[in-house]
């Protein structure tokens, strides 16, 4: 690349950033109990997916997610899995993410992750493996979206002379999904927990693209089992959906934390009653349990009666005797996850543990072998990016948003995440990591 293609990369990094930064497109993070809020630093050097490549994950990430939804459904129903020995009944009950709230309900459709983000990476070996599905409260949709808006602003001819698919249609795809599930019931609405949410600029964003109204803490209330939005004005609108961005344990004081003010007294009868669809629904977080995430392969095969075509990453749980002796005897070459973290926490490399570290996570495992899953490291791509003026290599994941409604898609598009670190593979926002565009190819 000439020093002149450098400048002009540099030149379009420091215009979107800045352009970004007067937009307000910060997250926040809250570090020792103080809430800090910073950019999201942005990388011109896109990320390009071939054509090829993209239908490939494309049909791929449609099976999974439909895979992964039947077993929601199946996991507070029939739990047929369950009884067939597939997954064992400890393991799934004794998920942080199970709610027995939810048992019987049945959502719209019987869709429970209508807005999932799927986490992966491109080994060395040119294949593609999933590190995480984030059914709960999947966000980040939003930073690629207003990056390439600005980027066509500052750089006009960037997306004229390149066959890049449009990244614009991901809130007409919200937008139709959340129409489906209100039934003609009421109005669409985006729960935000307020402006110290870290992601509180994509939920404004979103609102105000897919026309639906931004509801703060107290302005839904519950009344005869039906959800209604109050608003400045007072006035009493019947909400059909909730696009909830509050987690599940805060989302109704009367059901779950009763010392929550973020959520919506009732809602959960409301919901029991379909009366209102909640996007994504209660009780995801079984389905995106560290642990359940090496069972996924066997969900499709057991729901779907097909291959799995994506693949995980190599993964052993120390629940099962055989793995627990693998983990064990080769913890020194091993990620440690702890499946009660998220957002890049409680992710430890065995290479870089010190003996008497080593030491102590062993003996967590052997206490708590639920708590923990093992992966082989993936000697995943790096990506160029620029450092200054200069091109540098770095570690970058793929964040993938499937939306179902009535049908599911693949935005084309995605969140692709980056560590400016040159020796970590963590490449999580909250841990200091940037983004860049995600071109997929149309030609």
């Amino acid at each position: 690349m000439t020093t002149a293609n450098i400048k002009e990369l540099t030149d379009s990094r420091d215009t979107v950033n800045k352009w970004m930064e007067r937009f307000g497109v910060r997250f926040g993070v809250y570090k020792h109990g103080v809430f800090n809020e910073q950019l999201f630093p942005f990388d011109s050097v896109p990320r390009i997916i071939s054509k090829s490549d993209w239908e490939y994950l494309e049909v791929g990430l449609k099976q999974r997610v439909t895979a992964l939804n039947l077993f929601l459904w199946d996991i507070y129903h029939e739990k047929k899995i369950v009884k067939d020995g597939v997954i064992p009944e400890e393991f799934v009950y004794s998920s942080k993410g199970y709610m027995p709230e939810c048992e019987g309900i049945s959502p719209c459709e019987k869709v429970y992750a209508h807005i999932a983000g799927i986490d992966l990476v491109e080994g060395k070996d040119n294949k593609w493996y999933v590190l995480e599905d984030n059914l709960r409260i999947p966000s980040g949709a939003s930073y690629p979206m207003i990056a390439r808006n600005i980027t066509r602003k500052v750089s006009p001819g960037t997306f004229a002379t390149n066959a890049v698919a449009d990244n614009r249609d991901y809130t007409d795809m919200l937008r139709d999904m959340m129409s489906e599930m209100c039934e003609g019931k009421g109005i669409a609405v985006i729960l935000t927990p307020g402006r110290y949410n870290s992601a509180f600029f994509e939920h404004s964003y979103f609102a105000e693209k897919t026309g639906a109204t931004l509801a703060y803490p107290g302005d839904l209330f519950v009344e005869d089992d039906k959800v209604y939005y109050a608003g400045m004005f007072k006035d009493k609108t019947r909400v059909g959906c909730i696009y909830r961005r509050v987690s599940d344990e805060y989302m109704d004081p009367m059901t779950f934390e009763s010392s929550s003010l973020l959520g919506v007294p009732n809602v959960m009868q409301a919901y029991k009653a379909g009366n209102v669809a909640l996007i994504n629904a209660i009780g995801n977080g079984v389905a995106d349990d560290k642990g359940i995430y090496y069972f996924v392969p066997k969900m499709v095969d057991y729901y779907l009666h097909e291959k799995s075509i994506l693949q995980n990453a190599p993964t052993y749980l120390p629940y099962f005797k055989e793995d627990y002796d693998y983990v064990l005897n080769n913890l020194q070459k091993l990620v440690i996850k702890d499946v009660c973290e998220a957002g890049g926490y409680g992710v430890l490399f065995g290479s870089e543990l010190s003996p008497e570290k080593l030491a102590e996570m062993k003996d967590l495992i052997v206490k708590f072998p639920r708590r923990w899953i093992a992966q082989e490291v993936i000697d995943f791509k790096d990506l160029e990016l620029l450092e200054d003026d200069k091109l540098v290599w770095r570690k970058a994941d793929l964040r993938a948003f499937v939306v179902t409604g009535k049908e599911t898609k693949v935005w084309k598009s995605g969140l692709t995440r980056f560590s400016r670190n040159p020796d970590s593979f963590v490449v999580n926002s909250s841990q200091g990591g940037g983004f860049k565009d995600t071109w997929i190819m149309t030609e």
